[in-house]
């Protein structure tokens, strides 16, 4: 039963895969009957090949762009593709429980929409919001409770509140091959080069380039990741 549940692991992510020793059987056989309902529930409900967890809403269906295959979307998330280009996700794609994905803050002015690359991993209890777009690269591993904020409320005109002043966007890009650890927030107009790293807990109000290791409050370069 372990090897026809690891062939089929190894087929779906296109590499191979094996359980650990210490796994036993009857641990294995339950992970894989929560995933035959989560891939019934992405069939039902988003009439794709998604793996869905209970719990999760999928909002306008018909914007989900999947490149191909192995997304999984956690448990009691929310993903909502209304925006002008809509949710783009490539291969092996895991979001974790809790998390939402907005691509609009308001359906007044929809946003731009996001897109996220192959082999990209997010922790639980994060939020994407995709208003003035966000890219994100392929080979990207985020740690739990990671924000991305591709807008700004404006707030100079001091004769209206700020509620009544509008918004900027210029959106949010993060590179290929970065680690982000958990508790980050990144914020509009923030760039990312390849092969990053984000230290746990930082908060970017600024963009910086390839090679970086980035770590504080506000984030700053430590020194190169590639010396």
């Amino acid at each position: 039963m372990i090897r026809i549940i690891e062939f089929t692991v190894s087929q779906i992510k296109n590499r191979d895969f094996r359980f650990d020793k210490k796994v036993s059987t009857s641990y294995v056989v339950g992970i894989a009957l929560s995933k035959i309902a989560c891939l019934i529930r992405g069939l039902a409900y988003a009439n794709k090949i998604i793996f869905i967890g209970k719990g999760t809403k999928v909002l306008a269906r018909k914007q989900l762009n999947l490149k191909s295959k192995n997304v999984e979307l956690g448990k009691y998330c929310t993903l909502d593709n209304l925006s002008k280009e809509g949710i783009t996700i490539g291969d092996n794609f895991k979001l974790g429980d809790f998390s939402k994905v907005i691509a609009s803050g308001t359906i007044r002015d929809i946003g731009k929409g996001i897109l996220i690359g192959n082999n990209v991993a997010i922790g639980e209890y994060s939020y994407i919001g995709g208003a003035g777009g966000v890219v994100i690269g392929n080979d990207c591993i985020i740690g739990q409770y990671f924000s991305l904020h591709p807008e700004n409320h404006k707030y100079s005109n001091k004769e209206y509140l700020i509620r009544e002043q509008g918004v900027s966007r210029k959106g949010i890009r993060i590179g290929n091959n970065c680690w982000i650890g958990a508790k980050v927030t990144i914020c509009d107009g923030v760039c990312i080069g390849d092969n990053c790293v984000i230290a746990a807990g930082s908060v970017l109000t600024k963009s910086f380039g390839e090679n970086s290791l980035i770590g504080g409050v506000p984030a700053k370069h430590i020194k190169q990741t590639y010396e």
